[in-house]
């Protein structure tokens, strides 16, 4: 298998609509925007039922209709009655199954089956009055604000039919109780200390909100390319099955961090790095991520803003670009790809700086004590082509530290940091030497006297770069203090 190979199975995996469903949801296809393309996106924030079109507000009316009738009767969670034809399809394949001339079943095994149905007829006699999803009561007689957002989020994968929608949402109500979704916070084997996927932390993780408020995930699947790692997480059966508790897990904890009610943000915003993603015999991580897809696609509707690909390669981004005059600018809009010189840029455009990690250009560092959502807050300017620009920090008390980072999109810029003292007298202080700038830096500076801050950008490139900068100053004893103080401190005799 070659890389573009691999590489095309992997976003196609993301794409591809259930070969079961009766209908095909608007979100599920694979469009190809470029990274530069990225104006007039719709709205992800969940719409408010008055702000819907006439048919459908229409076809929302319907659907409460059936979930209320659905509710009182107790037939939510009970399988649709068969048709005519799929019963006799179910005879002819039973009549000529090789199963039909095996032994009869021992009795443990009648015993397991009767067990199994006795389960499953209690589920469906549960008061379903009460039912939530994601914490947000079904029935839509209690009249909660959130009911009608989750309902359009099915209308909205269903093209607004309200029988669809209907049968797609049962069909969800029930995948839940057969996984068991809401008990896996506290599952034994998707404890988060568990050997098999303790390591996934860093290879999918929630972290930060666009700027739309919607939660961020990371995918850093590059970390299979550890083959250890890899037989860790796919080299069992039992191991890949916890791989998938794992992500149905994280995809939990991402809708907990939503606001599902009118306006709110109620999606996630995906990034998907793609770098040193390529490795021959990944098979199972394919089939995997398949099958993973197909759970989302059929149980989380319309819970994804954008799927944002990182790093990905000429070959293939030239390759899916053939097909984006085809596709319709809604599905579009639901898939970004950036390559390896546009990920900064792109990501710009849906997260702040302060929240863009700094291995993707951002200033976000992990566990940081220096700034946080109160006090990083980043300042923007911008350094036009063979110029030169600098950022001042002013110090109007002495015996503080100055701490401050910069970022620049693109990098190829040159820069240096100095003090400059108020009193004439005094000597400028060199912190940074002149050199390249490459990744996010930080620095920090302990002063004594009133004075500045100055850091200059020397812009050597062709292009105009942008900067984004945040700083402060806090108050700090000079270690000498403490030496002096420890030293002249009285001793007792």
């Amino acid at each position: 298998m070659t890389n573009l190979e691999s590489c095309s199975d992997f976003i196609s995996l993301s794409s591809s609509p259930h070969r079961h469903q009766p209908s095909r949801d608007r979100s599920e296809d694979v469009p190809i925007m470029d990274d530069n393309d990225l104006e007039a996106f719709p709205d992800t924030s969940v719409p408010s039922p008055h702000d819907l079109k006439p048919c459908e507000k229409t076809s929302l009316l319907d659907l409460r209709t059936m979930l209320e009738e659905s509710i009182v009767s107790g037939d939510l969670l009970k399988p649709p009655p068969r048709s005519r034809r799929e019963k006799s399809r179910s005879r002819v394949a039973s009549s000529s199954s090789l199963d039909s001339l095996s032994l009869p079943p021992t009795n443990e095994e009648e015993e397991e089956k009767g067990k199994e149905k006795a389960e499953a007829e209690e589920d469906y006699e549960d008061d379903l009055t009460s039912i939530t999803l994601w914490g947000i009561p079904l029935s839509p007689s209690k009249n909660h604000e959130g009911t009608d957002v989750i309902l359009v989020k099915f209308l909205q994968a269903r093209e607004f039919k309200a029988a669809d929608a209907f049968d797609m949402l049962r069909k969800t109500l029930t995948w839940r109780r057969q996984f068991k979704v809401d008990a896996l916070d506290t599952a034994s084997d998707v404890v988060d200390d568990d050997e098999a996927i303790a390591h996934l932390k860093s290879a999918a993780y929630i972290d930060g909100r666009d700027r739309e408020g919607n939660p961020v995930c990371y995918n850093i699947y590059g970390m299979f390319k550890d083959k250890e790692v890899y037989r860790k997480t796919f080299g069992s059966q039992e191991r890949r099955r916890k791989f998938m508790m794992w992500r149905v897990k994280l995809m939990e904890q991402g809708v907990q961090q939503m606001s599902l009610k009118p306006g709110g943000a109620a999606a996630i915003l995906n990034i998907i790095d793609f770098k040193d993603i390529l490795r021959p015999g990944m098979k199972e991580l394919r089939n995997a991520t398949r099958e993973v897809v197909s759970i989302l696609q059929d149980n989380y509707p319309e819970f994804v803003a954008k799927n944002i690909f990182l790093n990905v390669s000429f070959r293939y981004y030239a390759y899916h670009a053939l097909f984006s005059p085809f596709i319709t600018p809604r599905t579009r809009s639901k898939f970004i790809f950036a390559r390896p010189s546009k990920v900064t840029e792109t990501l710009l455009k849906f997260i702040t700086p302060e929240n863009i990690p700094i291995q993707y250009g951002g200033l976000k560092r992990e566990d940081d004590t220096e700034f946080s959502a109160e006090n990083g807050k980043a300042s923007e300017m911008f350094v036009r082509s063979g110029c030169t620009s600098s950022i001042e920090i002013p110090i109007t008390e002495p015996g503080v530290t100055a701490v401050w980072d910069i970022a620049v999109v693109g990098w190829e810029v040159n820069y240096k940091e100095e003090f400059i003292p108020e009193d004439l007298g005094s000597y400028k202080i060199l912190i940074q030497k002149e050199k390249k700038m490459e990744e996010c830096a930080r620095n920090s500076f302990y002063i004594n006297e009133p004075g500045k801050v100055v850091i200059t950008i020397d812009n050597r490139s062709y292009k105009r770069k942008r900067v984004f900068y945040r700083s402060k100053t806090k108050p700090t004893v000079p270690l000498y203090n403490l030496l002096e103080n420890q030293t002249h401190r009285p001793t007792h005799s």
